[in-house]
């Protein structure tokens, strides 16, 4: 039996959206998040984007044994948590977009590994409620290694 037409883009946005947030590569999102994870996996390496209704990235996230972000400490701008965690994010630009407000940290998970999270919104009441969503973010710490390497 065919589905009918008008169903299939619901069927394929549930299926992600399952998929998304079930995804072993990424951390929990907290519960009402609204947002759906696409995932790049490569050796080594985890990429992550929590994406909004709209298609645009609330954040990201790299899982890796190193990052190529190193916080400088002139850029710091506010303490947070994230996972039981405390954190320092860093003030971020982006170039081709300078009225995207943008903060980035790093942290050590417990399994060797490194996240760096980093932001970006169009207002400060946005990205507070972003920054809220990071802060109950939750990092599987049975996980020994990213998805994408072995």
């Amino acid at each position: 039996m065919k589905m009918p037409a008008l169903l299939v883009p619901v069927v394929l946005l549930l299926s992600a959206a399952a998929q998304a947030q079930d995804s072993a590569s990424c951390p929990q999102l907290p519960a009402g998040a609204e947002l759906i994870w696409d995932h790049r996996g490569s050796p080594g390496a985890d990429f992550c984007r929590a994406l909004r209704n709209d298609g645009s990235e609330a954040f990201g996230v790299y899982v890796a044994r190193d990052s190529p972000f190193e916080p400088k400490r002139r850029n710091r701008d506010v303490e947070g948590v994230i996972d039981g965690r405390n954190v320092y994010w860093y003030r971020a630009e982006i170039a081709a977009k300078p009225d995207v407000k943008a903060l980035e940290t790093l942290i050590e998970l417990d399994n060797g590994m490194v996240a760096h999270i980093w932001l970006q919104s169009t207002s400060d009441e946005q990205l507070q409620q972003v920054m809220n969503v990071a802060r109950d973010l939750r990092f599987k710490p049975d996980r020994r290694e990213v998805a994408g390497g072995k």
